[in-house]
């Protein structure tokens, strides 16, 4: 194939999916869309500013939610822009590069995420099986140095897969399954040799996704050994109970990305809906929940927004 063909290829749009079948009834359906955008952006906007306000919060464990509500604003906004615009009309395609670059936000954002609620896991062994050491393990100068690991981590891997994207020829049906561009969804489109971006990317899913999970895990087994050695019944509720918001967190995470993950490895024949389903899920769910979920399961923070929205409500 000649260069030109090679270039007209890489230089074509690509038509986003949004709900097959509701055309007419996306003016509707933008509403809740656009309001669970609203209170994403809002819920972790309250958290990050609850954090940075509040001395009392000035602890790791609350660093590192501060970095899991920054990663899912993130999250919120690399997305926001397709799946809105498709529901109100403005976009029905995107091109290549903005895919790719989309692409690249959306995954590195999920292994942030998954690097972040790791770190969590690793707080909660610390104050829980090493509590005297605590503040001495995790200073203010390591918890800068964990935050600048995970954002390297979670960038400098992922660019070898996703620069590959745009020298791959796309022959087949330019049409997404999502309204939003994932890896998984652009090489499926793919006639070039997509064998290095297949083994690069099941390399980075289970060197992150998995091994964090597993690593999670574990972190949880030698928690609840040391939980159980408590010989107050008490003192073992209270323990467990600091690690409640974080194992949501975890569920609420990795539950959307295995359901994902197997509707694009074993669904190809399920209907669209499934597919869009389960992308939305995977895309919105997180960073609504974990919110709701810190403010309602974390007591400090809870203080906190009741305190908020008591003065905001006594000044109007």
């Amino acid at each position: 194939m000649s260069a030109i063909s090679i270039l007209n290829f890489n230089s074509s749009r690509f038509t986003l999916t949004g709900f097959p079948g509701l055309e007419v009834d996306y003016l509707w359906l933008s509403i809740p869309f656009a309001s669970i955008y609203a209170m994403v952006f809002l819920g972790t906007c309250m958290v990050l500013h609850v954090i940075r306000t509040e001395p009392s919060l000035h602890q790791p464990m609350f660093y590192f939610l501060a970095m899991l509500a920054l990663t899912d604003l993130c999250v919120g906004l690399s997305t926001v822009h397709t799946v809105l615009g498709i529901l109100w009309g403005v976009i029905q395609e995107i091109s290549l590069d903005s895919c790719i670059a989309q692409s690249y936000f959306i995954h590195g954002l999920s292994f942030m995420e998954s690097s972040v609620l790791l770190t969590m896991a690793f707080d909660r062994y610390i104050a829980i099986c090493n509590p005297r050491r605590y503040s001495s393990i995790l200073t203010n100068d390591k918890i800068m140095k964990i935050g600048v690991a995970i954002l390297c981590r979670s960038s400098m891997l992922i660019p070898p897969v996703i620069i590959r994207l745009k020298f791959l020829n796309y022959c087949h049906p330019h049409i997404l399954s999502h309204s939003f561009c994932l890896h998984q969804d652009l090489i499926r489109m793919a006639c070039s040799n997509i064998r290095f971006n297949s083994i690069y990317g099941l390399a980075l899913v289970i060197s992150n996704l998995l091994l964090d999970a597993v690593l999670i895990i574990i972190s949880y087994i030698m928690i609840l050994h040391a939980v159980l050695a408590i010989a107050s019944r008490e003192e073992r509720i209270k323990s467990l109970q600091t690690c409640v918001s974080h194992i949501c967190a975890v569920l609420v995470f990795y539950i959307p990305i295995i359901g994902l993950t197997m509707v694009h490895r074993f669904g190809r024949h399920l209907s669209p809906w499934v597919h869009v389903l389960m992308g939305n899920v995977y895309i919105l769910f997180p960073p609504l929940m974990n919110p709701i979920i810190y403010s309602i399961k974390t007591q400090q923070i809870r203080r906190r927004v009741q305190r908020l929205f008591y003065l905001t409500k006594c000044k109007s």
